[in-house]
């Protein structure tokens, strides 16, 4: 089995690390496949209710490595050919995760760039070390943007603030970046782990179907018609009412009110 994405579960919790810290955590052919292993698991194993995503080394990811992607073509393939195949075994993993109704909290501790911020936009929940960096990057080597960035930037900062990132040599502190919307909170650089941690624990603590609903749900919502996403609410609502942890919560909140 691969090493270049960590991934272990215990206790209802997917823990995924990116591990090439030599290389700043940038996705070569190895990982890629690894990557959309791992997201094929998160998206069928029901087992799985919340997923912790970090990455080991001084940062968290700097996208794709350009170098052993140069180095995939042949006389049968180019390596933009191979490039291509590639890009679509990531977006494959992002697309599952992006669509499960698994809630994903990353613990980001240094520089993101290029593809990386793809990788980073799959989680639901963004802790940044105060320390952390964030650029794009892609047009100082001539190329475009993959991992879903073109989608996920704009999705989490707005267009024109996307297009700045993209168009400008321009890098985000982690205080940009939390201002920008980029990221969802900021903590000490020796308590990102533990504040991430505690966020998969209170899903796992509380009503992680509910949670994992939510977030499908939203993402959903970005890409069919309002009626669609109110159709998908009534459905959703009905079968959470249904089941035994929300008729026992429900049972619990009536009761705590009446006692008031």
């Amino acid at each position: 089995m691969s090493d270049s994405i960590l991934f272990t579960v215990s206790d209802g919790l997917a823990h995924v690390t990116l591990n090439r810290p030599e290389r700043l955590n940038a996705i070569d052919a190895d990982a890629a496949y690894r990557w959309r292993e791992i997201a094929t698991e998160v998206a069928e194993r029901a087992d799985i209710r919340a997923v912790l995503f970090d990455a080991r080394g001084r940062a968290f990811c700097a996208g794709g490595d350009v170098l052993a992607m140069a180095a995939l073509g042949s006389a049968e393939l180019s390596a933009g050919a191979a490039v291509r195949e590639l890009a679509d075994v990531i977006h494959d993993g992002h697309r599952l995760l992006r669509g499960s109704a698994t809630p994903i909290v990353a613990a980001v501790h240094g520089p993101v760039a290029g593809g990386g911020l793809g990788f980073m936009l799959v989680a639901d929940v963004i802790v940044a070390a105060e320390t952390a960096s964030f650029a794009s990057k892609y047009a100082d080597i001539a190329l475009t943007p993959d991992c879903g960035v073109s989608t996920l930037l704009p999705e989490a900062v707005g267009s024109r603030r996307a297009l700045e990132l993209l168009l400008t040599p321009r890098t985000l502190s982690a205080a940009e970046a939390l201002d920008w919307g980029l990221v969802t909170e900021l903590a000490a650089p020796d308590a990102v782990a533990d504040r991430a941690t505690a966020i998969a624990a209170h899903w796992l603590q509380g009503a992680s179907a509910a949670y994992g609903q939510a977030k499908r749900l939203v993402h959903a919502g970005r890409t069919r018609s309002f009626q669609d996403s109110l159709d998908d609410e009534a459905v959703s609502i009905g079968a959470a009412f249904d089941s035994a942890e929300a008729r026992a919560r429900v049972a619990a909140f009536s009761a705590r009110t009446a006692s008031r």
